[in-house]
């Protein structure tokens, strides 16, 4: 199949390329390197076209499907760095992915979208959380931005699968709890740790069963989440056991911030119901590929959808 791909060389899409051009799918890339990096994927690979642009460039985006003509979308590309950052937000995750989802439609291509567990709110009803649960994004930007998206996937009438994640983590993981700790701990710097908890994914475990959706399995909302979670702090001691500290490296323990939530785990009964029950891997392995990716690569930003000071 000709499949594109935004946000192809961040940490999902560059994962689930891989797989698509392993089993020979062309491969187009779109990405403006916003938190993707070109080292993700390698250029030179037959069948696989990368372009260095924004989606919220609509000529670009138009000649690019007229072109390609894609039998399938993947719509990774997010703008998330900045919690502050409303313009981008809005250029990239709604400009940018009406412009893709409108694109799809003239093309006719199946599309596979991903959203943030957040558009239910910081306060969630019900735990775990499912697909009955209301949309309530006003928690923040990203999952403002995100939500009105999938609105316009959900009002556009064509053939889609949307993916609601828990926090997918491994390899090429810029923003979140692992690269922070990471990071922190690599300069010699006190992390802190809440009484969160939160349901850990691996990467290419997404990877696998977005291939699936590639194929035609699936018809509308999932949630991809392992249908358990864990404490941030057993999070944080698998960092320290993967980067090998003799001494323990104690974390300050904070009272939940006003913005941040218990747990977010969603029930993922519907999407084992479709796409089969499915063996995820270990938290501890997970985070072993993360770490080793970082001590090749560095981490990029640290970024998280908190205020940034939170993170400090």
């Amino acid at each position: 199949m000709n499949i594109l791909i935004t946000g192809g060389l961040g940490q999902i899409g560059s994962h689930i390329a891989e797989l698509l051009l392993k089993r020979g799918d062309k491969v187009l890339v779109i990405d403006n390197l916003a938190t993707g990096r070109k080292e993700h994927l390698d250029a030179s690979i037959e069948n696989l076209e990368i372009v260095i642009e924004s989606i919220a460039n609509k000529e670009i985006v138009e000649e690019l499907f007229s072109r390609f003509k894609p039998d399938v979308v993947v719509h990774t590309a997010a703008s998330y760095k900045d919690p502050n950052d409303w313009y981008n937000d809005t250029l990239t995750n709604c400009v940018g992915g009406s412009n893709v989802i409108a694109a799809a439609k003239k093309q006719g291509a199946r599309f596979i979208y991903f959203q943030t567990a957040l558009c239910y709110g910081l306060k969630p009803n019900e735990q775990p959380i499912t697909l009955n649960h209301p949309k309530n994004p006003a928690g923040s930007s990203y999952a403002i931005t995100k939500t009105a998206n999938e609105d316009f996937l959900e009002l556009s009438g064509i053939d889609y699968v949307t993916f609601r994640l828990a926090n997918v983590i491994g390899p090429r993981n810029v923003a979140g709890p692992l690269p922070i700790f990471y990071q922190r701990l690599k300069s010699g710097k006190q992390c802190f740790v809440t009484e969160a908890r939160r349901d850990f994914v691996f990467v290419k475990d997404l990877a696998e069963i977005t291939v699936k959706a590639c194929d035609g399995m699936g018809s509308g909302t999932y949630h991809f989440s392992s249908g358990s979670d864990v404490a941030i702090k057993e999070l944080y001691d698998y960092v320290v056991d993967a980067m090998g500290f003799e001494e323990y490296p104690e974390p300050d323990v904070k009272a939940l911030a006003d913005d941040d939530v218990f747990s977010i785990l969603l029930d993922p009964s519907r999407t084992f119901k479709d796409f089969g029950q499915i063996e995820f891997t270990p938290l501890s392995d997970t985070v072993k590929e993360g770490i080793e990716y970082y001590k090749q690569h560095g981490t990029l930003g640290e970024y998280t959808h908190l205020k940034m000071e939170k993170a400090q």
